[in-house]
């Protein structure tokens, strides 16, 4: 955690192919897999922050999607059921997709989850990198209703989502899952505080304001967009959990501060 040195947020490098997207999806599949192989038994049943989740229904969507970016047949099979079945989900096709590939994972043991993770992440992330360059500009819409937090975006490219969103699913399934299970989570600087840094960019963008913001932590650092504004202090991944919709924003006194602050936090990214 750098706090000593203020950095813009226009000036942050975004993750992508072209800078370090491959070494931060790869290390964070790896820290996913640390994890789970320091579980206890127990822990796979225990119920997570996302709805009707448990342990072993978050890695089952985990390696589902990895399947998913490997394969642009397995893609195609998994959009379709989504789409056919959204309506049983508020209109929501990834909540649709999410539930199928719990499904097709389901009878797995936790060895064999573990496994398959192990497996599948390589070509993952290698399949979503490889994304022809004709197509990563293609804007792929997000469906409102079902699990889909108030604010979140209603489209984004589908360069992001396979640079970016994919890698951030699978980082912060990670720090669902330590949580569930009372496992105490490391933030290491490299791999957590890039995804931080990722998303202080985005967010930044998105809001568009002047605003100071101080992330405690490892994964932390000191930002600035603009002049003046509204100063922000709170801890690194919690940050991102509110912005994620899993925490909601604090609320600290009844000043144009204080409300201002907790509008910047309601604007929503997607994890």
């Amino acid at each position: 955690m750098e706090l000593h040195t203020e950095r813009r947020m226009d000036a942050l490098q975004r993750i992508s192919r072209d800078t370090d997207a491959q070494e931060v999806a790869l290390a964070a599949y790896e820290r996913l897999v640390t994890l789970l192989e320091h579980l206890e038994p127990a822990d796979w049943q225990r119920p997570t922050e996302c709805d009707g989740w448990d342990v072993a229904a978050m890695v089952g969507h985990v390696i589902g999607a990895g399947k998913a970016g490997a394969s642009l047949r397995e893609n195609l099979r998994q959009l379709r059921y989504g789409k056919r079945q959204a309506a049983r989900f508020d209109g929501n096709s990834l909540d649709a997709t999410n539930e199928l590939q719990i499904h097709d994972h389901v009878d797995l043991r936790p060895t064999e989850r573990i496994d398959a993770l192990r497996a599948v992440a390589p070509a993952a992330v290698g399949g979503r990198l490889g994304l022809p360059r004709v197509l990563r500009r293609v804007p792929v819409p997000l469906d409102a209703g079902g699990s889909t937090a108030s604010g979140m975006p209603s489209r984004l490219f589908l360069g992001e989502l396979m640079d970016v969103i994919y890698t951030r699913d699978v980082w912060l399934h990670t720090i669902d899952i330590a949580r569930a299970a009372s496992v105490a989570y490391e933030p290491d600087p490299d791999v957590d505080g890039r995804i931080v840094e990722d998303v202080v960019a985005e967010w930044a963008r998105r809001h568009g304001e002047p605003v100071g913001l101080v992330l405690e932590g490892p994964a932390g650092g000191r930002f600035r967009q603009g002049v003046g504004g509204v100063d922000l202090r709170l801890e690194a991944i919690e940050f991102c959990r509110i912005l994620s919709g899993r925490a909601e924003p604090p609320i600290e006194g009844a000043d144009g501060q204080a409300a201002a602050g907790h509008r910047l936090l309601t604007t929503r990214l997607v994890f």
